[in-house]
C-alpha cells in the first residue's frame, strides 16, 4: 500500500474515501492470509497496524462508506484447508494496540471516565508479555481436554486437537479442583530460542528446509498433518485466558490466571497487577529489558482491566475488547562487529554488498548477515546524496548498531565510531565481477543525471553468479512459460551439471538418465530430511526405490512446445537489463525477427554513439538502448545466444491489423482475473492486433477487460463512462 494517498483524512473526497478503503481491505485481508493461515507474514506489524489505523480513522470521517468485509469487523483470516473447522462459542478477538507512554496514559483515562460515577472504584490493571507465537483455544469437559483449535477469523478456527495434545504445557487432564464443568483455556504456542536453534541444525546437517523465524516454525508445526512431527518440535504453551466458561473461573483476570496454573497450565511468571499507568509502564519497561534473554519472543506487553465485572460493563467495539491494548516494542537493537565484507551477485548481474557479523540475538533471531545495499550506502549516503547514519561510512572491524526493520529485516542503523579499529580502511567495490571477472559498472540514470547506486557485472549469460537465477527467469510464466521447470527443479539440474545455459535446457531429454537420478537422489534427500526434522531414524535405508516418473516424459514435452516460442516473450526471457515484458514486445514489433534484432544491436554496439546508429521507438531511450548495446557487444554472450538458437526459432511477430477490426488504435486496459489467458498473453493479442495496453484506467481509456475482482478499475472505468466488457466479449469482439 505504498501508493495510498498521503492526504490527511480530512482533506479526502468521498471518492477518494471510497476508493482508498476499498484497497485496504485488500491489503489487509492479503496480510491476515499470509500471517494467520500460511504462517509467512509479507509485511511487519508495524506497517500491518498504519495499515489498520489509517482504515479505522477512513471510516470514522466516513461512516456511510463501511464496507461489508471492512477488516474493523474481521480478526484473523477464514481457517486454512485440510483440517476440520471448530466454530468458537466465544469469539478470539484481537486487541487495540498502543505504541506510546501517552497511548498508555489514555487508555487509562478512558477507562477512569467510562466508571466515573463510581467514584470510589479501585481500577485494576494486568500487565504480562504478549508472546509472538499462534493463539490456540482448549476446551475441557469434566476437566479433560476434549479439543483444540486455532484463532482462525476470530469465529471459526480450525481443529488442532491431536497435534496439540503432543504439548507438555497442555495438560489431558485438569489439575487440581474447582474447574467449570465446560472451559476453554486460551494461550499462545510457541517454540524457544534454543528448541528452534536445534532444529535448524537438524535440518541443515540433514539437507532439509531452512527454518526462518520460531513464530512461523511454531505455527507451521501445529499445522502437521502427523503429530508425531509436531511431538518433536517441543512446543511450549502459556495460558492467559479462556472463552466459553459454564462458570466464571475467578472473579478477577489475575485470580483466573492464577488458577490456571493450579490446574496445570504454564503461565508467565512476569504477569503483575497494578492501579496507574506510571506502574504499568514501569513494568514494560522491565519485561522490555530482560526480552532478549526470556527465551523466546515476545513483541509488547497486553494490558487488561482486573475486574470480570467491569470487563463486561466497558464491553467490546467491533473486533476488540475495550478493557484491553497491547502496547508493542519498538524494533530490538542489538551491538556487534563487522567480520567481513562479500559480494554477492544477482541475476540481473548487481553486486551486492553483505556485511558478515559477529552472531547476535536481535529479538529472538541470531543475526549473522546484513545488507549494506550499494557502495553509497556504505560510504553513508543514500542515492540523492544525502547522509544517512550521520554520515558514517561502514567498514571491516567496525561495531556497528543492528535493528530488525519492522522486526523482520535485519540493518544497521549506527556505527560506534570510539570502537573503529585504527587499521580500519574505507571500503572500496571491486570493478571486475568476483564470480566471472567481467567489468562491474555504474550504469549512468538518464533520469537523475547521476552514476547508478548500483555496480553491475555485465557478464550477462556468461556469469554463473547469474545463471541460475536467469534461467529461472527464462522459464517464468512472463518469458517461456515451460510447465514442470520451475526454480527448484532448475536449481536441481544446475547443481547437478545437467545446465548451464538456457540452450542445455533444450538437450535435457538427451540426459534422461541423468536427470531421472538427480530427480530420485532429490526424493530421498527431502525424505531424509523429514525424518531428521521429526526426530524419527530411518531402521531400513534403502537405495533410491523405483519411483513413477511418468513426469518426466511431460517436463520434456512441455520443453519441446516452447521451441517456436513468441518472439516478444524470446526477448524478454532473455533478461537482459531494462527489458520488460512492454519494451521486449516493442522491440519485437519494431524488429520482426530475432535475427533482425540481433543485426541491429550488433550495429549498436559498435557505434561510438549507440543512440544516434539506434531507430527511434515510443518509449525505449538510452538506458535500454545502452543496455542493448553491452548485451550484443559481450563477445562471450554470442556463444551463448547461438547455441540457444540452435535448439529454439522464436516466431516472427507479426501484428494483425486487418480492415474490420475492432480494437485497433483503441486504449485497453485488463483488469481482475483471466481465466482464459495469462496477463501478459493479453496484452500481446491486444498490442497485436494494433491496439495499445494501459495499465490504469483514465480518460484516454476505450475499453476495460473485467474479469472477477476487478476493483477500483472498474469502479474508475464506470465512473469516467468506459466501455467494460467481460473476458468472453474480449473475445467475441477481436474473434478469438
Amino acid at each position: 500500500m505504498s501508493d495510498l494517498p498521503l492526504k490527511d483524512v480530512a482533506d479526502l473526497s468521498e471518492d477518494e474515501a471510497r476508493i482508498e478503503l476499498e484497497r485496504l481491505a485488500a491489503a489487509i485481508a492479503a496480510a491476515d492470509i499470509a500471517y494467520h493461515q500460511q504462517d509467512a507474514p509479507e509485511i511487519s506489524d508495524a506497517e500491518y497496524d498504519a495499515l489498520k489505523r489509517r482504515n479505522d480513522a477512513l471510516e470514522e470521517a466516513f461512516p456511510d462508506l463501511v464496507r461489508p468485509d471492512s477488516p474493523s469487523g474481521r480478526v484473523g483470516a477464514a481457517p486454512a484447508e485440510g483440517f476440520a473447522k471448530v466454530r468458537h462459542m466465544v469469539p478470539m478477538l484481537s486487541l487495540a494496540k498502543a505504541y506510546t507512554d501517552q497511548d498508555v496514559a489514555d487508555f487509562i483515562e478512558r477507562g477512569r471516565r467510562f466508571f466515573d460515577r463510581d467514584k470510589d472504584l479501585d481500577l485494576a490493571f494486568t500487565a504480562e508479555p504478549k508472546i509472538d507465537g499462534l493463539s490456540a483455544s482448549l476446551r475441557y469437559e469434566n476437566g479433560v481436554f476434549v479439543q483444540g483449535a486455532t484463532r482462525g477469523d476470530g469465529a471459526v478456527g480450525e481443529d488442532i486437537t491431536a497435534n496439540l495434545r503432543t504439548i507438555g504445557d497442555i495438560p489431558s487432564r485438569l489439575a487440581g479442583s474447582g474447574w467449570p464443568e465446560v472451559i476453554e483455556i486460551r494461550g499462545e504456542v510457541y517454540m524457544t530460542y534454543a528448541e528452534f536453534q536445534a532444529l535448524k541444525a537438524r535440518a541443515a546437517s540433514a539437507g532439509g528446509q531452512d527454518y526462518v523465524n520460531p513464530r512461523n516454525t511454531a505455527a507451521g508445526s501445529l499445522r502437521q498433518k502427523d503429530p508425531s512431527i509436531t511431538a518433536s518440535r517441543n512446543l511450549k504453551f502459556f495460558a492467559y485466558a479462556w472463552g466459553f466458561a459454564s462458570a466464571e473461573p475467578a472473579a478477577t483476570q489475575y485470580e483466573a490466571v492464577r488458577k490456571f496454573a493450579e490446574w496445570g497450565f504454564a503461565i508467565s511468571p512476569l504477569m503483575v497487577r497494578a492501579t496507574s499507568a506510571d506502574e504499568l509502564i514501569a513494568h514494560y519497561r522491565t519485561i522490555e529489558a530482560q526480552r532478549s534473554s526470556l527465551g523466546y519472543d515476545i513483541d509488547g506487553v497486553v494490558y487488561k482491566v482486573d475486574r470480570i465485572d467491569l470487563q463486561k460493563r466497558w464491553g467490546y467495539v467491533t473486533g476488540e475488547p475495550r478493557w484491553a491494548v497491547a502496547h508493542k516494542f519498538p524494533a530490538e537493537r542489538a551491538t556487534t562487529t563487522i567480520r567481513d565484507i562479500e559480494i554477492q551477485v544477482g541475476r540481473t548481474g548487481t553486486l551486492a554488498p553483505v556485511a558478515r557479523l559477529d552472531p547476535v540475538s536481535v529479538g529472538g533471531v541470531t543475526v549473522v548477515n546484513v545488507t549494506l545495499h550499494n557502495e553509497d550506502y556504505i560510504a553513508g549516503r543514500d542515492s540523492a546524496g544525502l547522509p544517512i547514519r550521520e554520515g558514517k561510512d561502514i567498514r571491516i572491524g567496525d561495531t556497528v548498531v543492528i535493528q530488525r526493520a519492522g522486526d523482520v529485516i535485519p540493518q544497521i542503523v549506527d556505527v560506534v565510531m570510539e570502537k573503529r579499529p585504527a587499521a580500519a580502511q574505507p571500503y572500496h567495490m571491486p570493478e571486475t565481477c568476483p564470480v566471472c571477472g567481467s567489468p562491474a559498472v555504474r550504469e549512468h540514470n538518464e533520469k537523475t543525471g547521476k552514476l547508478d547506486s548500483r555496480r553491475r557485472c555485465t557478464g550477462e549469460l556468461i556469469c554463473p553468479a547469474q545463471a541460475v537465477e536467469g534461467l529461472r527467469h527464462f522459464v517464468s510464466r512472463g518469458a517461456l512459460d515451460i510447465e514442470g521447470l520451475g526454480a527448484e527443479n532448475i536449481e536441481l539440474f544446475f547443481g547437478k551439471g545437467l545446465i548451464r545455459t538456457a540452450a542445455d535446457i533444450f538437450t535435457l531429454r538427451d540426459r534422461r538418465p541423468e536427470v531421472q537420478q538427480a530427480l530420485a537422489e532429490r526424493r530421498e534427500e527431502q525424505a531424509r530430511a523429514r525424518e531428521a526434522a521429526s526426530g524419527r531414524v530411518r531402521k531400513n535405508v534403502r537405495a533410491v526405490e523405483d519411483r513413477n516418473f511418468e513426469g518426466l516424459d511431460k517436463l520434456f514435452a512441455a520443453i519441446d512446445a516452447r521451441r517456436e516460442p513468441e518472439l516478444d516473450r524470446f526477448i524478454f526471457a532473455l533478461g537482459i537489463r531494462h527489458i520488460g515484458e512492454t519494451t521486449a514486445a516493442a522491440l519485437a514489433r519494431t524488429f520482426g525477427t530475432m535475427e533482425e534484432l540481433i543485426r541491429v544491436g550488433k550495429e549498436v554496439a559498435a557505434a561510438e554513439d549507440p543512440v544516434s546508429v539506434f531507430p527511434s521507438i515510443d518509449g525505449i531511450g538510452g538506458t535500454v538502448i545502452e543496455a542493448l548495446s553491452g548485451f550484443f557487444g559481450n563477445r562471450r554472450n554470442d556463444d551463448v545466444l547461438e547455441a540457444l538458437l540452435g535448439q529454439v526459432r522464436p516466431k516472427p511477430y507479426v501484428v494483425t491489423i486487418s480492415a474490420d477490426s475492432q480494437v485497433a488504435g483503441k486504449t485497453v486496459v485488463f483488469s481482475g482475473s483471466l481465466e482464459r489467458m495469462t496477463r501478459s498473453e493479453a496484452k500481446a493479442m491486444a498490442e497485436r492486433l494494433g491496439a495499445k495496453v494501459a495499465g490504469s484506467v483514465s480518460g484516454q481509456t476505450d475499453i476495460l477487460v473485467a474479469g472477477p475482482g476487478a476493483g477500483s478499475k472498474l469502479t474508475r472505468a464506470q465512473e469516467l463512462g468506459v466501455e467494460v466488457i467481460t473476458e468472453d466479449e474480449w473475445f467475441d469482439r477481436v474473434g478469438g
